[in-house]
């Protein structure tokens, strides 16, 4: 298949017709029908070229299948649904320029091209576009304020244990190679035996209850599953079976999870491996596969949350309200509040500047420079962020103000010693700190003994480390360390870090600064919204189509968002209920 870029055709005679027809004077327009009126031509083939080939039959408009697929995740369509609104519906059909008598396309074209797209790095085509033709209105513009929060998405994907995955991860591979080849499973193994562990998936049936039990099966998995690898790449086996990509999943997982070794007596020895710091155990979450079907996938946790899958980070436009010029506005006509429900002007949308998906073991600190470079990429650096304690630190907030001229907006996170979290004992904020004599001197008058600079995590640091003769008889040793060393170590940030922490920490306790950040309350609505076109949960497998549906979803919000303003309709008015309403009038 290749593509000619082409332009979009004129809208048919006919359905623009019967469109004025049905939609009269003043009554509101369908969303298909206000982006052709309002947006034009925002998106162009070329922009897909790269995914698509340039030789064999041309296919559908890719920019118009990426419209598709945007009108798809705003009705929360599936693919078939969605092809049969191209065929039947007269709004589509106005937006996409087709005739009363296109046959369409089949469903199917939908997941390819979401393939295509995915597969060549093209997830964020639609957004830029969609961004740059509304930076023309002046509806998103560089220096002013954004929002950012993240959210979990569930895989789509059974969440399995370390022995249902060791077992599905063995049954994986025997049903794909039994489907490539079933002449030399029936060689190589016990048909019988292998049908009756691995003939249903591992989520259908209980396991052992005694954990000894357990143990004996996730071994037993773990030597069927290398007696299969040893058919598989054995000399006398077909060399392609080997580049099945379910057999090498099975390799890796036996990998991350045993150790087989051959002990003094020759014997093979397999075992689990288990959750150790160094020598043979587990690898680190985010290199750990955690389902044979979806390798991307990982186990998050935030706070009280513990998934398998991803994790969703949103940035949105959160400016004030420009003039709406009523007479008798509040603040002299300078903004909205106070006065939403008599203002003839349009509440000013607040739109998706940005979407990034990453695995779930991805923390929102890591995110801050990514979010804000590609904003900056995009011509829409914010002058100030807002973001909760988890996307800041103090060297965030002084390098994101170097960098791009960002001030990163936020309550840094508290102190997270054990002191600090007791609230007992000596916490950091006891001690003082001198840079000048590069001391550090403790709440009984002791001063450190060392002044280490170091490098933690990526980022310059310094440990001052107290004399175990200072330490060991001290009377507060107790409230102070539970070291075995008898010494206290603490962790001290350069001066210039530690000045912008204390003058942050200072701003949080103002009236000022409080009224300020409320403003990022608003992003919960956002998460909301689109929690309720499925973010939370992945439509499809793989983080490169599940990033795909997530940026694509923010198009959808986007154009709802900007519907609800052309039209003068709020996006999600609150309904009171009669019973509410009473309890009101009854207060009053």
């Amino acid at each position: 298949m290749c593509v000619q870029p082409a332009s979009w055709p004129e809208p048919d005679p006919r359905i623009a017709a019967a469109i004025a027809a049905k939609y009269p004077g003043k009554r509101p327009r369908p969303l298909a029908v206000l982006i052709r009126d309002r947006l034009g031509e925002w998106l162009r083939d070329e922009d897909f070229a790269a995914a698509f080939g340039t030789r064999g039959r041309p296919g559908w408009s890719p920019s118009r299948l990426a419209l598709v697929t945007v009108l798809q995740r705003a009705e929360n369509l599936t693919d078939r649904p969605a092809a049969e609104a191209v065929r039947m519906r007269l709004d589509w059909q106005y937006l996409l320029g087709l005739g009363l008598d296109d046959p369409g396309f089949d469903h199917t074209v939908l997941s390819e091209f979401r393939g295509r797209v995915a597969g060549g790095g093209l997830e964020q085509v639609a957004l830029d576009a969609l961004l740059a033709r509304l930076a023309a209105d002046g509806l998103v513009k560089a220096g002013g304020k954004q929002r950012t929060d993240s959210t979990h998405v569930v895989a789509a994907v059974a969440a399995l244990n370390r022995l249902e995955l060791a077992g599905e991860s063995v049954r994986a591979a025997v049903e794909a190679l039994t489907a490539a080849h079933p002449d030399w499973v029936a060689q190589r193994i016990c048909v019988s035996d292998f049908a009756r562990r691995y003939g249903t998936p591992m989520t259908s049936w209980r396991p052992p209850a005694s954990q000894a039990k357990q143990d004996e099966l996730a071994i037993a998995y773990a030597k069927d599953g290398y007696a299969l690898l040893e058919a598989v790449y054995g000399s006398s086996s077909p060399a392609w079976l080997a580049e099945i990509p379910a057999v090498d999943v099975l390799r890796r997982v036996l990998l991350q999870n045993y150790t087989r070794v051959i002990d003094a007596d020759g014997r093979e020895v397999i075992k689990r491996r288990e959750k150790e710091p160094e020598g043979d155990g587990l690898p680190p979450g985010h290199a750990r596969i955690a389902s044979p079907y979806d390798l991307d996938a990982r186990w998050g946790v935030k706070r009280d949350t513990f998934w398998l899958g991803y994790k969703l980070h949103v940035t949105e436009t959160c400016d004030d309200q420009p003039r709406c010029g009523c007479p008798g506005a509040a603040d002299g006509g300078t903004g909205r509040r106070g006065h939403d429900e008599d203002c003839a002007a349009p509440a000013f949308p607040n739109l998706i500047t940005h979407v990034a998906t990453t695995d779930a073991t991805v923390t929102d600190n890591q995110m801050t420079r990514p979010i804000d470079d590609d904003l900056a990429g995009k011509g829409l650096t914010p002058g100030r962020h807002y973001v909760d304690s988890g996307y800041l630190s103090a060297a965030l907030a002084v390098s994101e103000l170097a960098r791009h001229g960002i001030a990163l907006t936020g309550p840094l996170l508290a102190d997270t010693s054990a002191q600090a979290r007791a609230g007992a004992g000596y916490a950091r904020a006891d001690f003082a700190i001198d840079y000048d004599t590069q001391t550090v001197t403790c709440p009984q008058g002791k001063t450190s003994a060392s002044w280490t600079p170091c490098a933690q995590r990526g980022n310059a640091a310094i440990v001052a480390t107290f004399s175990a003769a200072d330490c060991g008889p001290c009377p507060a040793r107790g409230l102070c360390t539970t070291s075995g060393k008898n010494r206290r170590q603490l962790t001290v940030l350069p001066r210039d870090l530690a000045e912008a922490q204390a003058a942050a920490r200072a701003a949080e306790k103002q009236i000022s600064f409080q009224a300020d950040y409320a403003r990022r309350a608003g992003v919960e609505g956002t998460m909301h919204q689109a929690a309720s076109h499925g973010a939370r949960r992945a439509r499809y497998r793989g983080l490169p189509k599940t990033r795909l549906d997530h940026i694509y979803m923010a198009c959808a919000l986007n154009l709802l968002r900007l519907e609800a303003y052309w039209t003068g309709t709020p996006l999600d008015r609150q309904r009171t209920s009669h019973l509410a309403r009473l309890e009101l009038s009854l207060a009053a």
